[in-house]
């Protein structure tokens, strides 16, 4: 039925041009096929094997994007964010041990753009691969009148599995271990909202300016890839470190993820001057004239993920790290208390 003859696409949606563009991917998609998938994508549900082993269990998240997709639309650029929502969930079940199985995504939009659709996929899909996963399948939705023109909502759910044995929950935390910081290549995925009242609305600037002292532009910055941490944890894991536990500094910094993974008893005290916070940060503080404890809570400071081990492994998780490339900091210290963060300085 042609879009002219049709009420569905005169009321907003626009089903012939949809199912054209999920055609035009299939290809694309198929190439993070797994040994664990089982057909193709197209059904009405994506199939993949039960994970070999031992007490198994299976592990899952579901995260968004959020108004970093206010940057990728400002800047017509929308393959980076794809990449953005599958490293972040990626980084959110390796906390516990995780590795990736499959990813499934959810693009929603007021009217569907097929360059946009084939952009995120594209994302998706070169994530998928890195990670060496499946894009086992999504959810594609035109709903006009909801969204603004030209944007939309991007959101993914991943399953990964590990061994019981393997779990890592935190319990295991104690008072002198250490805690090694990982560095984020920018904002990652949290505190756009506040970045861009601060760079847009309250400075002035606009993406294409430079951020000042650097060579980049606010929106190369701001639209900086989330890094998946996956292949130097992976190592350290490999090798059979006892990592006593993990967190991802996402949504709420420091104090809100570091204590969900510490026993009551203890806390985690953070040297602030341990690593050189990224300029974009400290941007964001003095010209909006934000709280250095605020900045803490709202954006990871550079350090986008945190391994806490003995002391003893310190040595080895290093030469780990060093050699997959990965920059790092040792940040910090657990202390005897009572489940918190605290700052050394």
């Amino acid at each position: 039925m042609s879009e002219t003859k049709s009420a569905y696409a005169q009321s907003g949606v626009n089903i012939d041009n949809k199912m054209a563009a999920l055609t035009a991917i299939k290809t694309m998609v198929s190439s993070t096929k797994t040994p664990g998938v089982i057909g193709g994508i197209g059904s009405f549900g994506g199939l993949h094997k039960v994970p070999a082993g031992k007490d198994q269990i299976l592990v899952a998240s579901t995260d968004g994007v959020g108004t970093k997709l206010k940057i990728a639309c400002m800047m017509n650029k929308h393959d980076t964010v794809g990449q953005d929502i599958v490293n972040h969930c990626v980084n959110d079940i390796l906390v516990q041990g995780a590795k990736p199985l499959f990813f499934m995504d959810y693009v929603g939009a007021a009217k569907f753009d097929a360059r946009q659709f084939n952009q995120i996929v594209s994302g998706l899909c070169k994530a998928c691969k890195e990670n060496k996963m499946a894009l086992l399948g999504g959810e594609t939705a035109e709903m006009p009148g909801l969204y603004p023109l030209g944007e939309y909502d991007l959101v993914g759910t991943i399953v990964g599995h590990v061994s019981k044995a393997d779990l890592i929950t935190g319990k295991s935390i104690r008072a002198g271990d250490v805690i090694i910081g990982l560095h984020s290549g920018g904002l990652q995925t949290n505190g756009f909202s506040l970045a861009r009242r601060v760079i847009f609305d309250l400075c002035g600037y606009s993406w294409q300016d430079k951020v000042p002292g650097t060579n980049r532009t606010f929106g190369e910055a701001l639209l900086a890839v989330h890094r998946s941490f996956l292949k130097p944890v992976s190592k350290i894991m490999d090798r059979k470190i006892k990592i006593h536990g993990m967190a991802h500094i996402t949504g709420g910094g420091f104090p809100d993820n570091i204590p969900r993974v510490l026993p009551k008893v203890c806390n985690a005290e953070i040297d602030r001057d341990a690593w050189e916070v990224p300029t974009i940060f400290k941007f964001i503080q003095n010209q909006g004239k934000v709280d250095r404890d605020e900045m803490y809570r709202v954006f990871n400071m550079g350090i986008g993920y945190v391994i806490i081990i003995a002391k003893k492994d310190v040595a080895t998780v290093e030469a780990i790290l060093k050699k997959q490339k990965q920059p790092y900091s040792v940040i910090g210290t657990i202390r005897k208390g009572k489940g918190i963060v605290t700052y050394k300085n």
